[in-house]
């Protein structure tokens, strides 16, 4: 059995060894919209592939690079791409990156997807902030052994841990808020995240209505799971790429993902430029 605090404690090493600055915000970039990281100044760049023990994306649009630097004075660790389980990951590889953040300083993370819209009323191109997530993928990232040393700030790292606020909601006022004085509306939903690759059929999509969901995705969960784990605050915000299957009558295409979100980069880019120095300065939870 592998040691994974022992592996992201080495990864964290390393990537210390290329880039002086401490982070304590991470963000992690989904399917599209990595652009965001050309914002970050006095940036070092890192490969994923250069970082010992960490998993490598194949996914069209997740170009795999690690990028250190600031925003506004803050320091940030923006991934620019994610791993999934669909790509043949185990939970454990998938989340790694998000445990090697909290041991570089992150104490917030802000995570971001492509989603398949299941509410209609938010349309193509809709930036959504994620209220609360329904896990539909058949596991759990926290399976296995518990490990305490994880735990960013006393009292987290607990074998059975409070998931009732896992996206945080004064994280999620600030970009509400935020958004508004944008001149925009930024809704709330919940995300239910499924295992993919496959895209879902129109009946699963009815039922996840009926279950609550307002977005679809394969990704983020775990990620968020084991953020709380260690204590982390979590915003959550998902880009309407595509309509989810039966909503419209028109099939999906990954492409489709891609062309969306570069269409949404700039209010995309503007709200969480915005956002960040609001965020570091916000009270802990």
């Amino acid at each position: 059995m592998t040691d994974q605090y022992a592996q992201a404690t080495a990864a964290a090493e390393y990537i210390r060894s290329r880039a002086a600055l401490a982070p304590t915000l991470g963000i992690i970039l989904g399917s599209g919209l990595g652009n965001f990281a050309s914002m970050v100044e006095q940036a070092t760049t890192i490969s994923y592939a250069d970082i010992p023990h960490f998993p490598q994306s194949t996914v069209q649009g997740h170009s795999g690079k690690l990028v250190l630097g600031t925003i506004a004075g803050i320091g940030v660790a923006v991934m620019q791409g994610r791993v999934h389980a669909y790509e043949g990951y185990s939970m454990e590889q998938v989340t790694f990156p998000t445990r090697v953040l909290s041991l570089l300083g992150v104490r917030r993370l802000i995570v971001t997807n492509a989603a398949g819209g299941i509410n209609p009323r938010y349309g193509q191109g809709a930036i959504v902030a994620i209220s609360d997530h329904i896990n539909l993928t058949g596991t759990n990232a926290a399976l296995g052994l518990n490990e305490p040393r994880f735990a960013a700030i006393p009292g987290a790292g607990q074998r059975f841990f409070d998931m009732s606020a896992a996206y945080s909601p004064t994280l999620r006022k600030l970009a509400i808020t935020e958004a508004a004085r944008q001149g925009w509306m930024l809704n709330e939903g919940v995300y239910i995240a499924v295992l993919g690759p496959s895209y879902e059929t129109p009946a699963e999509i009815r039922a996840f209505r009926t279950l609550g969901a307002d977005l679809v995705g394969m990704s983020t969960v775990h990620e968020v799971i084991v953020a709380r784990h260690m204590g982390l605050e979590v915003l959550g915000l998902s880009v309407v790429t595509n309509m989810a299957a039966g909503v419209l009558d028109e099939p999906i295409h990954h492409e489709e993902v891609m062309e969306i979100g570069r269409r949404i980069e700039g209010q995309f880019t503007r709200l969480l430029a915005a956002i960040i120095p609001q965020i570091a300065a916000a009270n802990p939870a």
